[in-house]
This record gives structure tokens, C-alpha cells and sequence, in this order.
């Protein structure tokens, strides 16, 4: 299959849409030479007062003259290139232009170089609200166990609700309603024992994880805390707006109830999460379910409604429970003002799940649990134990739960890693909180954990600075790996809480700049964001948002976030496309590249809190 070309004009502006599918490795003088331009820039725009720079891909090894040119395709301002070598990510020699001294602002500018011109941009304000909107949007259609309305969602992203009925009932879908646990023959070849529950569970609802049916705890818990952190941020950092988050802001059937609307997002997320706990007077009581999938593998497209599959819950884990302790611990002090009950509930379960967690420190998800859904196995659950503690700590302000922060290796330790935090490495979350929210350690202990942000951030900012394609996400060995572009994002929020706490306006830049690679700086001149750049990802890994495969399904939604580059291209597609790619070419907006191309909830999550920083400035 070649590429697929589409030209679509809308409210006057010509835009271009690209898939790509290449049936040999691509270099970039191939694809170059086939849709690329050399010059590359942030498709969305660049701030007035914020840094402006492109990279310029050239063989030259002199300053080469360079022009803005406004919409008219008249020059604006002009100056000269500064080399900068081979990059070992791209694999390519590069200039970067820097005009950020160019005051001006409007629409359809240009940059020209080296006999070659940008996509065009924009330089002014509003673009990146539009993207928050989109990103925090993303959540509603992904939603399972409720029919998603064609009026709130879209038409095309209309369907009835997945996974809703009972495994009994007559209907094709087998339904989350009353989910057993794994046959014991089915738990031999995940956990080695003939584990099993006798109980039933009503899990429906939650959010389908990524390209899958599958719904994970680990994986939804740090996506419902970044969406709440998101909004927990405008009320203690002065200036930050929650326009975008208010009651009314997003496309949610809950919109005009009075509640936040990340909120109403983030409650049907947390419901689930609770409804995962093992009941009272069982094994394991207070224990979260680590998943909940198909028995076996589906294939492509599949909606959620015709799903036929048997579902099980799986083996509780202790990562899993301090999800949940952490996710709702923060729940119940955002939903206090707007609903007491369901404030007092989540407590409860937080309180319960963390318990347990200590009663049971290391029931640990396999990696051979991947029978029909992911692992998400993790053998360390330090940094759970610290999110949890920190986040019913600031909740409770009890003394145990600061005791256990206090005696947790991360307490003075890094809480951040080279790659920032994900799903695996949740340290970095009971850290931003702490440092966020008051509570009831001293101002000065609050000041050091501000202190160590701020720390963090300058390193990535060193690192940064010395990337011609402005990327904050820079591995010690150059590969780009799982989720590269979510690690851009999540990298992106600490840079950002950094410019919250001290003012340096250098943090600031870099994570304005930081956004340029996600939105077309990279060496594939591709926006990574559906619907959002003149060229960007629209065929991601999907069971449902599969057009790709079957016209009548829809692309993913605007503001879904593709995966990115990753250089282990555990995919078929990927590896045999892909062989022997520099780390920032090791991507294929292909639908079964799943180890490049897939969306999930906790990436957009990173994407939307960082979206909302970006839209505040």
C-alpha cells in the first residue's frame, strides 16, 4: 500500500491530511522527497512572548539564510540558520532557525530555507485551548458500559453501550455486569497457581483502555489523577485558569449539572475503579482487581458492543490497590464541595484499598498474564506505596499516612526518573500533589518538595537545550521507547509545574517548546494529535476507531494522541517496515502498529493536563 493522499477543504482553509503506509523502511530522503518539507515547525502556532524556533534539515554546513513570510508570502523578518550537527535521533544533519524575536502575529505564516518552505502556522493565541478541549474530550467516547450520544460525541462516534449487559443475557456482548474471576485453569497459565474468586463483580463502566477492550486499574488510576490534577492545579496556582474545565466547558452529557466537567469525566472512571475492590468477608477484601478483559485476543475492527468474548477479573495486585487508594484519596477531597456522599465513599474505598495494600505488600501482576489483555506487570510498587500515602495524607492530614511518606525512599529521594513518570513509575504523582495542595507538613518540608520539582525541571531543561528539534524527552541511549510522545507530554508537565512554583520564565520556554515536537518539529513533519496540524496521525490502533479498515467506522476523535516512535517495534507492521529506523523514524500511522501508533487513556490524560498549562499561557 502506498500513501494516501486526501485534500479537504474546510471554513476556507485547505488542509492536508496524510496517512502513510510504507511498504519498505523509510528514509527521510525518501519520504522527503514524497510529502515531506525540510523545514520544520510546530503545525498548531507559536505564543507572541513565547520562543519560536524550527529545525531545518539540510546538508550544508554554514548558516544559510532564512525568511518568515506572512500569509501574503511576504516577508515579515529573515535571518540566518545555526547548524547544529548530525542528529543522532533522526539520523540527519540540522539547523535550527530561531525567530523568536519577531513581534508580530496572524495567521498562514511560512518560514523559507534552503530552496524549501514550512507547513504554515500560526503565530497568536487560542490554538492550544482548542487542543485541551480535544484532549480532555477524548474520554467521553471512550467510555464503556453507556451508549455514547451522536450530539455530544459527534455523529460518526455514535454507538450503543459496550459491555453493559449481564454475561447471561441474550445479546452478543457478554457484558461487565456480573464479571467472575479466571477459571483456575486459566489463572495456571497466567500466575503459575489455580487462582480463582467465588464472587461475581458489576464492573461496567470505567473507560476502555486503548486500542483493546480491556479496562486496567493501574493504567486507569493515574489517568483519572492526572485529569483531576489538571484541574486541582487552577485552584492553588495563582493565575491558572479552570475556564476550560468549568462546569459547561466540555462535550460531557453530565455538562450543566453544577459540577466541574473534568470532574463528571473523572467520576465515571472512579466508579469503576471502586466497583473493582474485592467485597468485604472475601480473600483478599479491599484488594483491587488488577484488569478486566476478554479471555483471548479479538482482532480488528471490533466495536464494544459486538464484542462476543467471555470476560474475567483478574488476580487482585497490590499496584492495582494503591492505585485506587491514590485515585480516590484525591477523588474525595475534589468531590467534597460538589457531592459529600460520593466524596465520603471514595474515602472509604481509599482507605480500605490501602490497608490491604499493606496487609498484602507484594501480590505482584506477571508479565505471563497477557492472555486476551495486557500485563501492565510491575514488581516494584515502592512509588505506588508513596502516592498513596501523599494523597490520603493530604486528604486526611493523619499521622500514619505521613509516617509512611516520611519512612518512603522517595520521601528525600528522586521522584522523577530520565523519562519523567508513566503508569510503571508513579513517584513523581505523590510528589507534584505534595507540592501542590496544602496540607500538614511544614512550610518549609512543602518548600523542599517544591524545591525538588523545580530541581527536576532544570535538568530537563539542560537536556532540552541541547536538541535541535526542541524534544524534553531525551533517553541517556537516544532511543525513543513505549509511548515516546506521552513522555514528551508528562516531561512537559513537570517543566510546567517548575514555571508554576519559581516564575523562571526559561521554564516557561522550554515547555512551550517542548510542544513543538509533538505538533510537527519532529523528522517526520507529522502532528502526533488527530485533527490537529496541517499533517498528523489519523490511523492509531483502534478496535473502533478503525476507518483505516472499514470506511463506515470513525477516525480516532480529535485530540487523540498517537503513541509515537519507538525503536523496539514489537508490531509485525512496524518490524518489517521499520528495520533499521533512527529513533525518531521508528513510527507508522498505521492501524496495526500497535507498538507505534496505539492511543490509550493515560497518554491523553498527560496529553490534557499538559494542553491545559499550555492553553493557560
Amino acid at each position: 500500500m502506498g500513501r494516501l493522499l486526501m485534500l479537504v477543504t474546510a471554513m476556507g482553509l485547505t488542509a492536508l491530511f496524510i496517512a502513510s503506509a510504507w511498504e519498505n523502511p523509510p528514509s527521510y530522503e525518501a519520504a522527503a522527497a514524497d510529502r515531506l518539507p525540510r523545514v520544520l515547525v510546530n503545525q498548531l502556532g507559536y505564543l507572541p512572548d513565547g520562543p519560536k524556533r524550527a529545525t531545518l534539515v539540510t546538508g550544508a554546513q554554514s548558516p544559510l539564510p532564512w525568511r518568515l513570510l506572512d500569509e501574503d508570502g511576504l516577508k515579515v523578518a529573515s535571518g540566518l540558520t545555526e547548524p547544529a550537527g548530525a542528529d543522532p535521533t533522526a539520523g540527519l544533519n540540522v539547523h535550527v532557525i530561531d525567530f523568536s524575536a519577531f513581534a508580530g502575529s496572524g495567521q498562514g505564516f511560512r518560514l523559507h530555507s534552503d530552496g524549501d518552505t514550512s507547513f504554515p502556522f500560526v503565530i497568536g493565541r487560542g490554538f492550544y485551548e482548542a487542543l485541551a478541549r480535544d484532549a480532555f474530550g477524548y474520554f467521553y467516547p471512550v467510555r464503556s458500559g453507556i451508549a455514547i450520544d451522536g450530539k455530544i460525541a459527534g455523529s460518526s462516534y455514535a454507538r450503543p453501550a459496550g459491555h453493559a449487559a449481564s454475561p447471561g443475557d441474550a445479546a452478543v456482548n457478554k457484558g461487565d455486569r456480573g464479571v467472575a474471576c479466571l477459571m483456575p485453569e486459566q489463572a495456571v497459565e497466567a500466575y503459575g497457581e489455580p487462582w480463582t474468586c467465588k464472587y461475581r463483580l458489576d464492573v461496567t463502566g470505567g473507560w476502555y483502555d486503548a486500542g483493546d477492550h480491556g479496562k486496567y486499574v493501574v493504567n486507569g488510576g493515574i489517568s483519572v489523577g492526572q485529569l483531576m490534577s489538571a484541574y486541582e492545579r487552577t485552584l492553588y496556582v495563582e493565575g491558572a485558569s479552570n475556564a476550560l474545565l468549568t462546569d459547561g466547558a466540555l462535550a460531557v452529557p453530565e455538562s450543566g449539572n453544577g459540577v466541574p466537567d473534568v470532574l463528571d469525566e473523572a467520576r465515571w472512571e472512579l466508579e469503576f475503579l471502586v466497583k473493582m475492590q474485592v467485597p468485604e468477608g472475601e480473600p483478599l477484601a479491599g484488594m483491587a482487581h488488577h484488569k478486566v478483559h476478554d479471555t483471548e485476543w479479538t482482532g480488528l475492527p471490533l466495536m464494544p458492543h459486538e464484542d462476543d468474548k467471555p470476560r474475567a477479573l483478574h488476580r487482585p495486585s497490590t499496584a492495582a490497590t494503591l492505585n485506587l487508594a491514590a485515585a480516590a484519596a484525591q477523588g474525595a477531597r475534589l468531590f467534597k464541595e460538589f457531592d459529600p456522599r460520593f466524596s465520603e465513599s471514595l474515602l472509604v474505598a481509599a482507605e480500605r484499598a490501602y490497608e490491604a495494600a499493606k496487609a498484602h505488600p507484594n501480590l505482584y501482576a506477571p508479565a505471563s498474564d497477557n492472555a486476551g489483555g495486557g500485563a501492565y506487570d510491575d514488581d516494584d510498587v515502592s512509588d505506588e506505596f508513596y502516592w498513596a500515602a501523599a494523597e490520603l495524607f493530604i486528604t486526611t492530614g493523619e499521622e500514619r499516612y505521613r509516617e509512611d511518606i516520611k519512612a518512603s525512599s522517595y520521601f528525600s529521594g528522586d521522584a522523577f526518573r530520565e523519562y519523567g513518570f508513566d503508569w510503571a513509575f508513579v513517584a513523581a504523582m505523590g510528589r507534584l500533589s505534595l507540592s501542590l495542595v496544602p496540607n500538614r507538613f511544614s512550610d518549609e518540608q512543602i518548600a523542599s518538595f517544591r524545591a525538588s520539582v523545580v530541581e527536576a525541571a532544570q535538568h530537563f531543561v539542560e537536556l532540552q537545550q541541547g536538541r535541535a528539534f526542541g524534544q524534553i524527552y531525551t533517553p541517556a541511549d537516544g532511543r525513543f521507547g513505549w509511548g515516546s510522545n506521552h513522555l514528551m507530554a508528562q516531561i512537559g508537565i513537570i517543566v510546567a509545574r517548575a514555571y508554576d512554583y519559581s516564575g523562571a520564565k526559561h521554564f516557561r520556554d522550554a515547555a512551550l517548546e517542548a510542544a513543538d515536537y509533538l505538533f510537527g518539529r519532529n523528522a517526520l513533519a507529522l502532528s502526533y494529535v488527530t485533527g490537529h496540524g496541517s499533517a498528523y496521525a489519523m490511523n492509531q490502533h483502534s478496535r473502533w476507531f478503525a476507518h483505516q479498515l472499514d470506511p463506515a467506522l470513525p477516525r480516532p476523535p480529535d485530540g487523540a494522541l498517537a503513541g509515537g516512535p519507538n525503536v523496539w517495534l514489537q508490531d509485525t507492521i512496524a518490524a518489517e517496515r521499520l528495520s533499521g529506523c533512527a529513533p525518531q523514524l521508528c513510527y507508522i500511522d498505521h492501524i496495526e502498529s500497535w507498538s507505534t501508533n496505539e492511543i490509550t487513556v493515560n497518554w491523553n490524560a498527560a496529553l490534557a493536563q499538559y494542553a491545559a498549562f499550555l492553553a493557560g499561557e
